[in-house]
């Protein structure tokens, strides 16, 4: 039922110097219609003089509106700390759990178009809310739901994008497992194994065609990831975003964009270079992980079960300074 992607482990708060900050407030719970009228739950919260709202869109799996996610051992909510974040930044927000969240419904309609429906029917909720009167809306997607927002940033007045993919969905998830092998220190022939299995496998589903077998060096995470990409209920879903250019999309954005990475993520990272056809912000963010939470340890260092151990509520936000300072300028 979960599509998961970028979630797998294969394996300080700055305020406006001109924005006033507002004290925490306690979430408003709303339900909306979503795509084909499907219910969609969503939190709500409250901003202050900055003239844009924020709608906020998770990353892949089973990760809900506070980007909480099962596969991750400890508590950890940091969507709903950078809402709040955002709220100090005099910025309110709805963010909201995907179609799938909770559902036990093997035939819940979860391909590309029903959550790119979702997040359109989100931005329209928005502009009807109380908290939103008299704003533009920034559409603000985590990692895959970055991906999703490129696909409707062109209905909001502008982007920030967290943690997007700097390559398409493909290409990512091979990088993934060829980083986490090599952390673990495999032989060449065996790395040369494991890639060239998954390679098969996203070929498979591509394809629309049943997996390849397994030889006996391919990790059985490789084989358990492989497996969930393909499975039935969410393989249209895989198979349409496999191959986005995220770039070929950003270089179209109609409306100001930043795209925002921590320099120690080791699920997306900052590309080695930049498109140079596209004209928003490059922001990376200086001890950060993939929730942008702080990460002092060696990125090379990291694994994908290490550092999710960073991802927990205790860990606090990273220094966000480059991101408020592209918020502060937004008109």
């Amino acid at each position: 039922m979960n599509p998961a992607w970028l979630c797998l482990p294969i394996t300080g708060l700055v305020a406006f110097a001109q924005v006033a900050a507002v004290p925490a407030q306690p979430d408003r719970e709303i339900t909306f219609p979503g795509f084909n009228a499907f219910p969609l739950k969503g939190s709500v919260k409250s901003g202050g003089a900055h003239p844009y709202f924020a709608v906020m869109v998770a990353g892949s799996g089973p990760t809900d509106r506070d980007w909480s996610n099962p596969l991750i051992p400890t508590p950890s909510h940091g969507g709903r700390d950078f809402a709040a974040w955002l709220q100090g930044q005099g910025i309110g927000s709805l963010r909201y759990d995907k179609r799938f969240i909770g559902s036990k419904d093997p035939k819940l309609d979860i391909s590309l178009d029903a959550q790119v429906g979702d997040l359109r029917a989100a931005l329209q909720a928005s502009r009807a809310l109380p908290e939103a009167r008299g704003k533009k809306l920034l559409l603000v997607g985590h990692s895959e739901g970055a991906l999703l927002s490129l696909l409707a940033a062109g209905e909001a007045d502008a982007a920030l994008l967290l943690a997007m993919p700097g390559l398409s969905m493909g290409r990512v998830i091979l990088a993934q497992v060829k980083a986490q092998l090599d952390v673990a220190g495999a032989p060449a022939e065996v790395a040369q194994a494991n890639l060239g299995y998954l390679e098969g496998a996203l070929a498979s589903i591509r394809q629309d065609k049943p997996l390849p077998e397994a030889g006996a060096q391919v990790a059985p995470g490789v084989v358990r990831l492989a497996r969930v990409l393909a499975q039935a209920e969410s393989r249209g879903f895989v198979r349409d975003t496999l191959d986005l250019d995220p770039w070929a999309l950003a270089q179209r954005l109609p409306v100001p964009c930043a795209v925002v990475w921590g320099d120690r993520d080791v699920q997306t990272w900052k590309p080695d270079a930049v498109p140079p056809g596209f004209k928003g912000a490059v922001i990376e963010v200086p001890e950060a992980n993939h929730l942008l939470k702080r990460e002092t340890r060696p990125r090379a260092s990291l694994d994908g079960a290490a550092a999710s151990a960073a991802y927990g509520d205790k860990t606090p936000l990273a220094d966000l300074a480059p991101v408020a300072q592209w918020l502060k300028a937004l008109k």
